[in-house]
């Protein structure tokens, strides 16, 4: 089991990348722009915004090499990515330049959504995948702390601060690229290969007191009547298509990515100074990471769906919250203290939840194209809602914004309530034939 978790911390370490990634840039927002005197839409788009259509393209197309290659070469791959794009950026003397290596970079924050979270699944042991799976969203969450640290500590070095902010990121990108070289194949995904032996040896790895051939005949009865070349979009995998669909489309449905985003700027709208706006939006961080380690110590105890009835009954409480303090005027910090139980909600829901659920409902030989489908869905809602906030703001008004949140996440109570199943404990391979359209039986623990 200790080799286990090393592997998976080794793994999850992709998530502590795209948490730093994600937020690095934005020590070098200003400066950038004053450097290369660019217009705010040009700015926005291209400079700063090319790392997210990265990752957009990177979750879209993250489960084609996740599948041919393997789990592993995959994760390499990213940490290549990753160390590229951190030296180009910094190295860099012109926003197209600096743009494509940032784009460089989202392509390995996109892929990493879909290649990590398949790998522990595939190590794990059904009664820990959860808080294995969830190592992910923990190190996502710490990387942007440290993000935030690291830019505070290079803030005062000179004129090149910014390059030493995106630059630093090239150091943790190698170390992790060197770890990644050290885990071995995910035994479902050369299984799926035919690579019996490989899969055998494995397996004689990760758990020397398991039954390593009782396993492989698990793995591929749940193989069996499956057609080569077949894809997530056949009627069979309906289920499944429409559970990754709709926590991808509920997480972001939320307002997270708003919140993330413009916390100095929602904390201002509601009274307070700029410089508490900021201090609150650090203690939001801090927030995120806190209950986003209680979910993870929670979701093999609870299993996901209770985490998500919790995580959404918090949400329609802050979301309400919020949207009243808007209508009814309230000011000061009481919206800092409604913004910090949604950031709680929200971590001990659907951010703990969310990669370990896609991560287990797929079956082996489709993990990683159902996985790049459930994160596209992801991505794409978290370029496309961030970016409509400041019009709706000033056109229809935060209260109603707020009040649309509230409501998609009654929506997605009743989702929980009725539709979402309980996976905790459950073998894969037990998911996969309960999940899919020829299913018969049902495991005690699906729900």
């Amino acid at each position: 089991m200790k080799k286990i978790w090393i592997w998976s911390i080794t793994a999850a370490l992709a998530g502590f990348l795209f948490g730093f990634d994600t937020v690095v840039i934005s020590g070098a927002d200003k400066t950038l722009q004053a450097l290369w005197d660019s217009s705010d839409v040009f700015h926005g788009v291209v400079v700063i915004g090319m790392a997210l259509w990265g990752t957009v393209v990177g979750a879209l197309l993250g489960g084609i090499p996740t599948n041919k290659l393997g789990r592993k070469k995959t994760l390499i791959w990213i940490g290549i990515f990753y160390t590229i794009s951190a030296l180009g950026s910094a190295l860099s003397n012109d926003p197209i330049t600096f743009a494509i290596f940032r784009f460089i970079g989202g392509l390995g924050v996109g892929a990493s959504t879909i290649a990590a979270p398949a790998y522990i699944s595939e190590i794990a042991p059904a009664k820990d995948r959860g808080k294995l799976v969830g190592l992910y969203q923990f190190n996502i969450v710490f990387g942007i702390l440290i993000a935030f640290f690291s830019n505070y500590l290079l803030n005062g070095i000179g004129e090149n601060a910014w390059r030493w902010m995106v630059g630093v990121e090239a150091i943790p990108a190698a170390i992790y690229t060197v770890f990644a070289l050290t885990i071995p194949k995910s035994p479902r995904w050369l299984l799926s290969k035919l690579r019996v032996d490989e899969a055998k040896e494995v397996l004689a790895v990760i758990n020397p007191g398991l039954d390593a051939e009782h396993m492989m005949q698990e793995i591929k009865k749940e193989s069996e009547g499956t057609i080569p070349g077949e894809n997530i979009f056949l009627m069979k995998y309906r289920f499944p298509l429409i559970l990754a669909f709709c926590i991808a489309f509920f997480n972001q449905l939320s307002g997270i990515n708003a919140f993330l985003y413009y916390a100095p700027r929602i904390l201002e709208e509601a009274g307070l100074g700029a410089s508490t706006a900021l201090l609150s939006s650090i203690g939001i961080g801090i927030t995120n990471m806190l209950f986003t380690l209680l979910g993870i110590y929670l979701i093999d105890r609870m299993g996901r769906k209770q985490l998500m009835y919790i995580g959404s009954v918090g949400y329609i409480i802050a979301l309400s919250l919020v949207a009243c303090a808007f209508y009814l005027n309230w000011e000061g910090i009481s919206v800092a203290i409604f913004l910090f139980l949604f950031i709680a909600a929200h971590a001990i829901g659907q951010g703990t939840v969310i990669w370990v659920f896609i991560s287990e409902i797929f079956p082996n030989h489709l993990r990683g194209y159902g996985q790049s489908f459930g994160s596209s869905v992801h991505w794409i809602l978290a370029a496309v809602v961030p970016s409509l906030i400041p019009i709706l703001f000033a056109t229809i008004g935060p209260g109603i914004v707020f009040t649309f949140f509230a409501f998609m996440m009654f929506l997605q109570l009743l989702f929980v309530a009725f539709i979402m199943p309980e996976t905790k404990g459950v073998s894969l391979e037990e998911l996969s034939k309960s999940l899919t359209r020829t299913r018969k039986v049902k495991p005690k623990s699906i729900q």
